[in-house]
């Protein structure tokens, strides 16, 4: 029965690990889409800021109560996972906690787990109050309905659910070790510290053995088969953060906030205006062929840059940057964080279609205008303050930025008041409608 059990463990982790690769794979190659960029530049400040923001967490407590909550659960979620290196060998093995040879050190270790799976437990429970009763304006926005908001409860939920089976398994494992139960039971007495679950086995003792070893199992099973779950929920979820966050800071821009990026086509274009000695019908030179123009800015995702669409996926909904958006707080429709999930969901209706063909094939529809309004990429003062307020470096006004560059340089729909102003800066050199040779005139005025 226990080789039955061992090759029924093998086939659930083979396949688990397996269907999670699949889908790691599909989500680089839709990332891959995009347009290189080069962010192999200052790998020492890059590793700095990732240790300080993605391991750190130093911008997650800026706002203390959800900061500290998150900490906890990123902790005990970090920590608590070795024990399932544990719980992978004694089910390819058939043993029973083989780490326990390390004595003391692992009665401590066990002790810990469950001291974080409590706090994690009761963490969760506060996300989901904060989530779901309190009404706090970021998770009200339009843009949580429905699935987003089923998703992030969904997450919770699972994390409730493993952190109690670990404190049942384990609490169960201290009564049958108490009871004398062959497997379980140790000359040297009682295996694993267990701080938190000596107080719920009580609930267990007074239970035959073979009922508490099927309840052991049972918990043992099911918390592994539900780490290897979530493992693949991730992929369809928002907490595609946990494995992201930690690139994403580190591909993450360095330059000042304020400053925007020149399109080397345009630069060139100038540079050559603004050389006397230009000619501007050669030929290019050797090894430069001319090619197709370049598209200026961005209306699909496929515009985009690699960076951008890696953001896109590390998305964790947070909303901090709705919050702190001012074109938001004054009731215009553009929300940051809607940004980075349409971009996400059309950039997975184009991997769907690459699934199915093979290949992409024009479906009719595009980033802008089918996910993203023109009314929100205007209402953008670009100002810089969801880059800022975003725990994971993400920056949504790359692609705002973009998509308006679009709007202006391909299809000339900028706005009334900003295409009056171009037209001004073109034939005056200034915004205003006014002459060159006038702009003195108010001097003279009595």
């Amino acid at each position: 029965m226990q080789i039955v059990a061992q090759i029924l463990f093998l086939i659930a982790l083979v396949f688990g690990i397996a269907f999670f690769a699949r889908n790691i794979k599909r989500m680089l190659r839709n990332i891959k889409l995009g347009k290189t960029i080069d962010r192999s530049d200052h790998s020492s400040e890059r590793w700095s800021k990732t240790l300080r923001i993605a391991f750190g967490q130093s911008k997650m407590v800026k706002k203390p109560v959800s900061g500290f909550l998150h900490v906890i659960v990123y902790l005990g979620f970090i920590i608590i996972n070795i024990e399932v290196l544990e719980i992978i060998i004694d089910g390819l093995f058939g043993t029973h906690r083989i780490l326990s040879f390390m004595g003391s050190f692992y009665n401590v270790l066990i002790g810990i787990f469950e001291v974080l799976a409590l706090l994690v437990l009761v963490g969760v429970i506060i996300f989901w109050i904060r989530r779901n009763v309190l009404n706090i304006y970021r998770f009200l926005s339009r843009e949580l309905k429905g699935w987003p908001k089923n998703d992030a409860n969904y997450i919770l939920y699972f994390e409730m659910v493993l952190m109690s089976l670990f404190l049942i398994m384990n609490a169960t494992d201290y009564q049958l070790q108490i009871n004398g139960a062959a497997h379980y039971a140790h000359e040297s007495g009682i295996i694993g510290g267990f701080p938190i679950s000596q107080f719920i086995a009580p609930l267990f003792e007074s239970l035959s053995n073979s009922t508490l070893i099927i309840i052991e199992r049972a918990a043992w099973w099911l918390h592994i088969l539900g780490i290897l779950f979530f493992l693949n929920y991730l992929y369809y979820s928002k907490h595609l953060h946990i494995l992201l966050a930690f690139p994403n800071v580190y591909f993450s821009k360095l330059k000042p906030k304020g400053e925007m990026d020149n399109l080397e086509a345009v630069k060139k274009e100038v540079a050559l205006m603004m050389d006397p000695n230009a000619d501007p019908f050669a030929a290019p030179a050797e090894g430069e062929e001319e090619g197709e123009p370049e598209k200026f800015g961005a209306s699909d995702v496929m515009d985009l840059n690699q960076v951008q669409l890696l953001n896109s996926y590390t998305c964790t909904e947070c909303g901090r940057c709705t919050a702190e958006c001012p074109a938001n707080q004054t009731g215009k429709k553009l929300s940051p964080r809607k940004i980075m999930m349409d971009t996400r969901d059309r950039l997975e209706e184009v991997g769907e279609i690459i699934n199915k063909n093979g290949k992409f094939e024009d479906d009719g529809k595009q980033l802008l205008d089918d996910y993203i309004l023109r009314e929100e990429l205007w209402a953008c003062t670009t100002c810089n303050a969801c880059v800022e307020a975003c725990p994971v470096g993400i920056d949504p006004l790359s692609i705002i930025l973009d998509m308006r560059r679009y709007l202006v340089m391909e299809q000339s729909a900028a706005p009334n008041e900003l295409a009056t102003s171009l037209t001004n800066i073109e034939n005056n050199g200034a915004p205003w409608p006014y002459n060159q040779m006038d702009r003195l005139n108010w001097a003279k005025e009595n």
